[in-house]
């Protein structure tokens, strides 16, 4: 077992309208207290504003790493006041390990909870707008500390300090920082892009995006999510 790996925070959402004239975001999220239930769609009590892009079976939990907080104060001291666990919009706030440490497909156990990972977090403007900093989501998508989505194998009941443990790895060959990487590589080798549309624990959505990407004629232009 990682005897360092555990939950510092779990975090709750609600839809808001935030923004003049764009979407509704629940990208805000408060601290849960005490236990909180977890369903197959992710925590009870959290929502998402826009179901056709966010949450669902596949994207049920994002988790993000406090380590990368403090890479983002100092890459942007005029904006680290927004740098803090919680402040990114994910539902889990962990400690002890990252991206490098984990591959696409691994199984992680709470108590009772198992959850495998699915694909990392694919960044928008409405990151952007949450920060207050224009650059946020570029800088997330190239750096490729997004953190990533968990599906929910089963259910039960998560609390800040649960120990974390590393229950299978089926796919040790697809590094989770890697595979992050190369979802954002407008250059990515085909052959690296066909096997990783074809692996069946990556979320169909990445699976589809790899795909096309293995055409070698392919430009993805992600202007419009970045910037919009």
């Amino acid at each position: 077992m990682n005897e360092n790996w555990k939950i510092i925070g779990l975090y709750l959402g609600e839809p808001e309208q935030r923004w003049e004239g764009k979407a509704p975001s629940a990208i805000r999220k408060t601290q849960a207290v005490g236990e909180v239930q977890i369903t197959q769609t992710g925590l009870v009590g959290d929502k998402q504003a826009d179901i056709e892009v966010h949450g669902g079976p596949d994207k049920a939990l994002h988790i993000y790493p406090s380590e990368h907080y403090r890479h983002w104060r100092e890459a942007f001291p005029d904006h680290q006041q927004k740098f803090h666990a919680g402040g990114f919009g994910e539902n889990i706030s962990s400690a002890g390990f990252t991206e490098e440490d984990l591959c696409i497909g691994d199984i992680l156990a709470a108590g009772s909870v198992r959850v495998q990972i699915t694909q990392g977090r694919q960044p928008c403007w409405k990151l952007n707008l949450h920060t207050g900093n224009p650059a946020m989501a570029a800088a997330f998508q190239k750096t490729a500390r997004t953190g990533w989505y968990f599906s929910v194998l089963q259910t039960g009941i998560l609390e800040a300090g649960d120990k974390l443990e590393l229950a299978e790895r089926p796919c040790p060959d697809w590094n989770l920082k890697d595979v992050i990487h190369a979802r954002f590589n407008p250059r990515l080798d085909p052959a690296i892009a066909k096997a990783l549309a074809d692996l069946k624990e990556l979320a169909e959505p990445w699976r589809a995006a790899f795909a096309k990407k293995a055409d070698p004629d392919y430009r993805e232009d992600t202007s419009r999510r970045l910037e919009s």
